[in-house]
């Protein structure tokens, strides 16, 4: 298991590769190289095709349609799906890109220069810097963040506005990083990286509204088609399948379609946090008995979550204020210990259907006073409810005072809510979060936490052709009066009960709280109160004393504000980020 760097640069750029930790491949010489880096992560190369070598991680769920597209001269049956996308690269460019259907980070040394893809959806990480001009000028890119840290070349340290993001979003949405200078390439894009340090993106794809009013039965019943197909390619051949089962439809559907479709065993796995903590387990296992899948329920003490934040954050190249990481990553530690390397999820269906964060957002505009983008932006970015109306008394005077002329954070979704691509609000709405949460959150974290035990976290609903439909369905199918993801529950109605298909969406509750105020109370406090944290000064000691002391409101929400302060902080201290 390895993840991949790569250096363009005229100064020794096999030495550049190994200073960022990578060992070094074969290519042809010049001002590129390529590397492979020891950690948890899928990459593998060099692949040469012609005078083109590219290294990548590189998970194709389309490589029969790949082979037929290029011949039987275009693509050997033995290569691997790297050099079967690289074949497609060199044949179709940006369009042999937009014909792949999977999970990829690839860099391309071509002519004089280096070439960055990162897949459709976004579900594997790829960054890059720039050092240098002229003929001094260097890049370096690579699937790791920790090995762009390392990069002599780079002068990094602390990146205040993407704190500013983080605190409002609970992730990272977009090109920024918390590492100042260091930049992520967006899902879907080309990025060409010149030897004269400048460098040119090109979308390959994009999702695009498309006006197709057939009958609602229609559209549901291609749905269903797309939806086996997507799940039926993302089963491992030969082997048993896990499923991450919540209760909610979206999980359900896809564990119902892996029992229809696989000729293994699937295996269901769900959370519990014991005790009287809130939970859907009936719901969960209400589907796997009708699914007759291997059931098996984790109980996450709060002890444990406790014990392992700090290295389940390590773990991410961003961080995510998500509180249910440690237990994704014990449910990885579960499948990986049945002997599965697969592991499907449900994730996709809210961004990619119509979830229960479009609504509210539908209610202001009709009660809006104010008119344009920003106004959407700015209930957009309220609609989270995380730390960003606490910025003001959060962050100390000289935070606050750096950032006063950093571009707003609304300027991060003002491209997907204006009228372009999507006519609809829905549609815009829709492609927000497929671009923001959806490539920077969820995918994302799935992917480095199942990563870490060996496994492929795949999410059929992400699945390129699903979401090519999903912005054909009209709005009102997908939204249909208050009832959430319609079109996507007609679809699969003969596949669950009632019961799990019209029930509201409740979401896993989360004990927060209870952990802040339990198992990680003394953890909270040495790390957000200690000589680190007050070093590095980000934060105000006297909000933050007062939050732990849960002064100043009724309201829950201040263990879920608690809980990004802390993760952040966990996640600095890991990168050994400074003030």
């Amino acid at each position: 298991m390895s993840r991949w760097c790569a250096s363009l640069t005229a100064d020794d750029p096999v030495g550049q590769v190994a200073a960022m930790g990578g060992r070094p491949v074969p290519t042809r010489e010049g001002r590129h190289a390529l590397g492979l880096l020891d950690g948890p992560g899928a990459a593998t190369g060099p692949y040469r095709v012609g005078d083109v070598y590219a290294i990548g991680e590189v998970t194709l769920h389309n490589a029969p349609e790949l082979r037929s597209r290029l011949g039987a001269d275009g693509a050997p049956g033995d290569c691997s799906d790297g050099e079967l996308l690289l074949r497609a690269y060199v044949r179709f460019g940006a369009a042999g890109l937009a014909a792949a259907d999977g999970m990829f980070a690839l860099a391309i040394a071509e002519r004089d220069e280096l070439v960055l893809v990162r897949d459709h959806m976004g579900a594997r990480t790829l960054f890059h810097a720039h050092a240098g001009t002229g003929e001094g000028a260097a890049w370096a890119a690579s699937t790791s963040l920790r090995a762009l840290q390392r990069w002599p070349a780079l002068d990094t340290g602390l990146h205040l506005p993407a704190v500013r993001s983080f605190l409002t979003f609970a992730y990272l949405p977009g090109r920024e990083t918390l590492l100042r200078g260091i930049h992520e390439v967006l899902p879907g894009r080309c990025v060409r990286l010149k030897p004269d340090g400048t460098s040119v993106e090109e979308t390959y794809w994009e999702p695009a509204e498309v006006t197709d009013e057939r009958p609602a039965a229609e559209h549901a019943n291609e749905l269903r088609e797309l939806l086996e197909s997507a799940t039926a390619r993302r089963l491992p051949a030969a082997e048993p399948v896990g499923v991450l089962l919540s209760g909610g439809v979206d999980s359900s559907l896809v564990t119902a379609l892996a029992a229809k479709l696989h000729d293994q065993a699937v295996r269901s796995y769900s959370i519990s946090f014991g005790g009287d903590a809130p939970n859907e387990l009936a719901y969960s296992g209400l589907v796997a008995t009708h699914c007759h899948t291997e059931h098996q329920v984790l109980t996450v003490p709060g002890a444990a979550v406790a014990a392992r934040l700090p290295e389940t954050v390590a773990l991410l190249d961003s961080p995510v204020g998500d509180p249910l990481t440690v237990p994704n990553l014990m449910l990885a530690e579960a499948v990986a210990a049945d002997g599965m390397s697969v592991v499907l999820n449900g994730e996709g269906g809210d961004p990619v259907f119509g979830g229960p964060k479009n609504l509210p957002m539908l209610i202001h505009e009709l009660h809006r006073d104010e008119a344009g983008v920003d106004s959407r932006a700015r209930a957009y970015v309220d609609s989270y409810r995380k730390c960003h109306g606490d910025l003001p008394v959060l962050l100390t005077p000289g935070v606050l005072a750096e950032l006063a002329d950093a571009p707003p954070v609304t300027d991060l979704l003002t491209p997907y809510l204006t009228q372009g691509q999507m006519t609809s609000l829905l549609n815009q709405l829709l492609h927000t979060n497929l671009r923001t949460k959806g490539a920077h959150h969820i995918l994302t974290k799935v992917e480095r936490i199942t990563a870490s035990q060996g496994l492929e976290g795949r999410a059929p609903l992400f699945d390129r052709a699903v979401v090519n439909h999903a912005f054909r369905v009209p709005p009102r199918l997908k939204l249909a009066g208050t009832s959430e993801k319609w079109i996507l529950k007609e679809a699969v109605r003969d596949l669950l009960p009632a019961t799990i298909v019209d029930r509201p969406k409740s979401g896993m509750r989360v004990p927060v709280q209870q952990w802040l105020d339990g198992p990680l109370r003394e953890l909270g406090h040495d790390l957000l109160l200690g000589d680190s944290a007050r070093a590095r000064g980000l934060f105000r000691q006297d909000t933050i004393r007062s939050w732990l002391r849960r002064e100043g409101t009724l309201l829950p929400r201040q263990g879920g504000k608690l809980w990004l302060v802390l993760t952040l902080e966990l996640w600095l201290r890991s990168f050994e980020v400074g003030a």
